[in-house]
């Protein structure tokens, strides 16, 4: 086995044993529901460990039977080859089940885009943006709200934020957090100048009033009248609603519902997602300290991606991605293939790690 020891693995199978029968045995309905989800996460695991034990058998009755009988040796050779095959494959598909859980991968999103440098240009681009999570959230059959959202004058938009509901909404897009940047002519622009203009996006996880407690006595909350474009009012009554939460600063303001109360409820469940990235980001900070991870998340600061528009372009800067079809990935249909991309490359980061881990355990041993 590859890097991991043998007694590793039967440590994983006597852990899922001692988890099994702890099932049968009498707890409280909390201990009970914790068990049968530990037990159940490491199913797939337990299950892959079986199997490469049972190909290893296969290979070890194989050598015996080669030490044998010499007439089938050359047979022997080529069934050894696929098994030693088989067994590198589980070996990886072993070391992939055993790499840290990102716990908030299974969550939904709150997507936030908003206009930067590139004035009317930068909206218009950012208006593009949320088309594109729209449209490959619809096609992958999630819930989409959009709980904000401010228009520019020309049908751009200022800024957006969208919660997105549905299965592994957080593990795709979290790497989608920084400033894209476009590259094109304006509409406006007479002489086929290309400019370049930028949007930053944020995506935080969805969380709930049990993840975040927030204590009534640090917020203060005013309420406003809705505005639209170029600030006129769209409603007679205070409805809108901002919030500041005292200990950390951050600000959360809520306008698109009539009713106060809806709005602020949208608030509050941007708040507490922002609370919880911050959180989040701080205990990461403290664990990483000693690395730099090669593909970024959270870094609103941070150039993750161009789209050039005369060369129909993507090129994503953190794993040097090019990609020669903007427009069916502007509309949502190809984006998938830079969000697999992405995943794929943070994966192979974490192997890459979890390798020299095992490799500096294994000198000191």
């Amino acid at each position: 086995m590859h890097g991991i020891s043998s007694q590793t693995l039967f440590a994983i199978l006597e852990r899922h044993k001692r988890l099994e029968n702890a099932l049968l045995e009498d707890q409280s309905l909390q201990n009970a529901i914790q068990i049968n989800k530990d037990y159940a996460a490491m199913t797939p695991l337990v299950e892959c460990v079986q199997k490469w034990f049972q190909v290893k058998k296969e290979y070890e009755n194989l050598v015996q039977m080669q030490e044998i009988e010499e007439d089938i040796k050359l047979l022997v050779e080529e069934e050894k080859k696929l098994l030693r095959q088989r067994l590198e494959a589980l070996s990886y598909e072993i070391r992939i089940l055993l790499l840290p859980k990102d716990e908030d991968d299974a969550r939904g999103a709150i997507l936030e885009i908003r206009a930067g440098t590139g004035g009317e240009e930068a909206a218009l681009f950012a208006a593009d943006l949320m088309r594109m999570y729209t449209r490959y959230g619809t096609l992958q059959k999630w819930k989409i709200e959009i709980l904000h959202v401010h228009y520019s004058d020309h049908a751009g938009v200022k800024d957006v934020g969208l919660l997105i509901q549905g299965k592994d909404v957080y593990a795709q897009l979290k790497f989608e957090a920084g400033v894209h940047r476009v590259q094109r002519v304006p509409k406006t622009e007479s002489s086929g100048r290309v400019h370049t203009s930028a949007a930053t996006v944020a995506v935080l996880p969805e969380v709930e009033e049990i993840d975040i407690v927030i204590d009534e006595k640090d917020l203060r909350i005013d309420v406003f009248r809705s505005s639209g474009p170029g600030g006129q009012s769209v409603n007679t009554t205070d409805s809108a609603v901002r919030i500041t939460h005292l200990p950390t600063g951050i600000v959360v303001s809520q306008q698109d519902e009539k009713s106060q109360h809806k709005n602020k409820a949208k608030a509050l469940k941007v708040l507490r997602s922002r609370l919880y990235d911050a959180k989040k980001y701080q205990e990461d900070m403290e664990r990483s300290q000693s690395r730099q991870q090669q593909v970024g998340r959270g870094d609103r600061s941070e150039r993750i991606r161009t789209y050039n528009f005369p060369q129909g372009r993507l090129t994503d800067h953190r794993i040097k991605l090019t990609l020669h079809y903007l427009p069916e990935i502007l509309e949502g249909e190809r984006l998938g293939e830079v969000i697999t991309a992405l995943m794929t490359y943070a994966r192979a980061e974490q192997l890459a790690e979890q390798e020299m881990q095992l490799s500096s355990e294994t000198s000191l041993s």
